[in-house]
């Protein structure tokens, strides 16, 4: 869901009440395109997210914990300098439209208290984030050169301009008589009407719009009555601040699919859940989405050198394949060879085929033999022998690699199942590293990269308070199953990339294996549809010598078919 100005409008207000006057106590940018800002206000400390990316732009306060670059981009220094220390004393949307100002009171070099201005454009992928002072700007979060767009530069430097106006009303300023003026002029179904009149209208939002008027989300123009229309929804837009609850929108699976400022009757009210805060409902819908859409562009460049890995093993495993089933004839050489060298005798000279009893057949058959006709017998006994061992280690060399083919595939499959799992840049590094040990993948060259904090896996809590621990890669599934106690219940999809997942009890409720087994059936590449998963205690599971991370035989084990759907992996509760 765009976040559309009549929601902006509820965030502004929300924000400006929990906000103002606080004081920005630290400015870190997790993300090229986003910003958050610790601010201490009504002795509470708050996260502010600013978001500026393309597909997810928002301003929404946040309980998520991000993961900071190590070394601070020249943008979030430049943003300590102007904010931090400062009093946040106003946030307002502008006309009604997906901009927001943030204005902040901070002393500069010289210890005079001057107004700094930060705006956030939510406008898909012309989004951005600006500081502006004195009506110039700072620095921009995306900069816009004049070759990017004539209209609007954001250069540090440049006069700041305001996007320009649409020419729709400001929804908190129209009059009735404005409206009907616009609707006047207009045909076709109501909500199109109400979105080409009234600015930040998303076009769900111009059905509720439709819907609180006439009780239709789609009706059209025509024998309406404009002038009573008009003042319904004027009215509806003054009411707008004190409505509410902010709702989430649920699909059948309990998943959130849209974030809504209050309820929308023109839905289904049944899937609407009511959250304390808008803030929090935009959280809850944003966190997961926007974090694997960038863990998806940053795993872009391995992944698909996974795949390029992987069909070069695939050509390489057809031609094994056929280098395996030529050399089966490798047994005729050696019989051809041995009945030759013990029925020479009966060899005409000269002959190019020879039909010989074959002593080897229980059916006492003969054997057709080519010949070379300038050699004799003994000499072509000798040539078939000679084919018989050159088949032979051809046929060896053929497993040996065939095996380690297989064993590079299955490593490959194993990291591009990881991958989909990646929620840090830590996991990430996990699944290069794994490569990297196992050869596939060479270590980027030049100066070292410091090292990383080690990634964790994900935790939950079963109904009677047992932790459930779910490996999210090679190098994780290595690290817990390694760690795991004895007695430990040690679960994992059979036969399929996937995560270990370990039950921390040694007395385990069924409720609490029955939530393990649909985690294992989750996470793994069968993403919970009739998946096997087999289960036993980790004292059976044993890692062979010299095997990459992540790869264990295991006995003892049980075998249960599971399902599990995404609603109920996101009900369950997390450690």
């Amino acid at each position: 869901m765009p976040m559309d100005g009549l929601t902006l409008g509820f965030i502004a207000r929300e924000l400006q009440e929990t906000l103002q006057e606080g004081r920005i106590e630290k400015v870190t940018q997790p993300e090229k395109d986003m910003l958050v800002l610790l601010i201490r206000s009504q002795g509470k400390n708050h996260k502010l997210l600013l978001s500026a990316a393309p597909s997810f732009a928002r301003a929404h306060l946040t309980g998520a914990s991000y993961q900071n670059p190590q070394d601070a981009p020249m943008f979030c220094m430049l943003m300590r300098k102007h904010l931090q220390g400062g009093r946040l004393t106003r946030i307002e949307q502008l006309g009604g439209d997906r901009v927001l100002r943030l204005v902040i009171e901070n002393k500069d070099e010289l210890g005079d208290t001057a107004p700094r201005e930060l705006y956030l454009e939510l406008m898909g992928r012309h989004s951005n984030l600006t500081l502006v002072m004195n009506g110039r700007i700072v620095d921009a979060i995306r900069h816009v050169s004049g070759d990017m767009s004539r209209v609007r530069q954001a250069l540090p430097g440049l006069p700041f301009v305001l996007p320009p106006e649409q020419d729709k009303l400001d929804p908190a300023r129209m009059e009735e008589e404005q409206l009907f003026s616009r609707l006047s002029v207009l045909s076709g179904p109501l909500d199109k009407a109400l979105g080409a009149s009234i600015r930040g209208l998303s076009p769900v939002a111009a059905r509720e719009v439709a819907f609180r008027a006439t009780g239709m989300s789609r009706t059209d123009m025509e024998g309406l009555k404009l002038d009573e229309l008009a003042k319904v929804i004027v009215s509806f837009f003054q009411r707008l601040p004190s409505m509410g609850p902010p709702t989430a929108q649920l699909c059948e699976d309990q998943l959130i699919t849209d974030v809504l400022p209050f309820p929308y009757f023109s839905l289904n009210t049944q899937l609407q859940k009511p959250f304390s805060s808008l803030s929090t409902a935009l959280d809850a819908f944003y966190f997961g989405r926007d974090r694997r859409d960038r863990m998806a562009q940053k795993s872009a460049s391995l992944k698909r050198l996974i795949k390029t890995h992987m069909e070069r093993d695939e050509k390489k495993l057809a031609l094994q394949e056929e280098e395996l089933t030529a050399s089966a004839k490798m047994e005729e050489y050696r019989i051809a060879g041995e009945l030759l060298t013990a029925q020479s005798y009966l060899v005409p000279r000269g002959a190019e085929k020879v039909q010989l009893p074959n002593f080897y057949d229980e059916k006492g058959g003969m054997m057709e033999i080519e010949l070379d006709v300038a050699l004799t017998p003994a000499q072509n006994a000798q040539k078939y022998f000679k084919r018989y061992r050159k088949a032979r280690s051809a046929q060896e060399l053929a497993k040996g690699q065939k095996e380690k083919t297989l064993k590079e595939l299955e490593i490959l499959e194993q990291a591009l199942f990881d991958l989909e799992e990646c929620e840090t840049e830590q996991d990430l590094s996990d699944v290069r590293k794994a490569l990297e040990d196992a050869g596939l993948v060479r270590a980027p060259a030049g100066k070292k990269k410091p090292r990383q904090q080690e990634s964790v896996p994900l935790r939950f809590l079963s109904p009677d308070g047992t932790e459930i621990i779910v490996g999210k890669n090679s190098a994780q599934n290595d690290r817990l199953t390694g760690s795991a106690r004895g007695n430990e219940t040690w679960l994992h999809a059979k036969d399929m990339p996937g995560s270990h997942v370990i039950i921390r009890s040694e007395n385990v409720a069924p409720e609490t294996l029955m939530m393990a087994l649909k985690l294992a059936a989750w996470y793994s590449k069968g993403k919970g549809v009739s998946v096997p998963v087999d289960y036993t205690l980790r004292k059976h599971v044993k890692k062979p010598g010299g095997a990459p991370a992540g790869f264990v035989i295991y006995t003892h084990q049980k075998t249960v078919i599971i399902s599990a759907t995404e609603g109920e992996i996101a009900a369950m509760k997390r450690g």
